[in-house]
């Protein structure tokens, strides 16, 4: 009888794309003439990464740029999380941050789902922050990925580890 193949669900985010991201950003900033002399930047503050200008159109118009890079990394928009524009003294500022790994609710979700949708003798479950899944049939297996990639998902997912 063949062995189990497998693939791990899971959601990943290469930190030095987001860094890269963040840096090519701040270029474009400083060289751009809509950005000049208003106080417009982007840089990291720990894990979060902290956007500013002197209006709320143009600490927004600074996101915008970022988005813009981090989708030419094929980083997904999903793991993004902002907050509203915040007044911090002359200076509006957003927080940013990236999220990365499936919650537990999420991965019940995606578990329900190939339970439900997926071909039978497919098996989920759930390993922290991550997603196995196992049958003894690829086509299956390959079947569960196209599944998951037709979702509407609010979150992003990457699939690893296949054997």
């Amino acid at each position: 009888m063949a062995s189990e193949s497998s693939f791990d669900i899971v959601n990943k985010v290469d930190r030095q794309e987001v860094d890269n991201a963040v840096n090519q950003a701040a270029k474009e900033i400083s060289q751009r003439f809509d950005f000049k002399n208003v106080d417009a930047g982007i840089k990291w503050s720990g894990e979060a990464i902290d956007l500013q200008a002197n209006t709320e159109e143009r600490v927004n118009a600074v996101l915008d740029v970022f988005k813009d890079k981090l989708v030419k990394r094929q980083i997904s928009l999903k793991g993004l999380e902002t907050d509203d524009p915040k007044l911090s003294g002359k200076i509006y500022k957003i927080n940013a941050s990236i999220s990365a790994g499936i919650t537990q609710e999420n991965a019940k979700k995606l578990s329900k789902l190939i339970r439900d949708e997926g071909p039978k003798g497919v098996k989920a479950q759930i390993q922290g922050e991550e997603l196995r899944v196992s049958s003894k049939s690829r086509d299956d297996l390959q079947a569960v990925q196209a599944l998951i990639k037709s979702q509407d998902l609010d979150f992003a997912v990457q699939f690893v580890n296949y054997r």
